[in-house]
């Protein structure tokens, strides 16, 4: 439930909408709708270990920064 949320976070944070970062996890081999990066990010789809790494590598971050959750600064 937490990367769920990290997932969130990080994307509207980056200025990312769903489609686009669905299409760039799609664009680096992991196929990826915006409609199953939306249920990953509601916790209606579980969230793989090949999707967290996928999910990950489009905007460039670690795995382990999704799992941990969104730092407080």
């Amino acid at each position: 439930m937490q990367a769920a949320r990290t997932i969130e976070i990080l994307r509207t944070e980056r200025g990312l909408s769903q489609r686009q970062l669905a299409g760039r996890v799609t664009s680096l081999g992991h196929p990826m709708s915006n409609t199953m990066l939306s249920r990953i990010e509601r916790a209606q789809r579980r969230c793989d270990a090949d999707d967290l790494v996928a999910i990950a590598e489009a905007p460039l971050v670690s795995p382990l920064v999704l799992l941990q959750g969104p730092t407080i600064t």
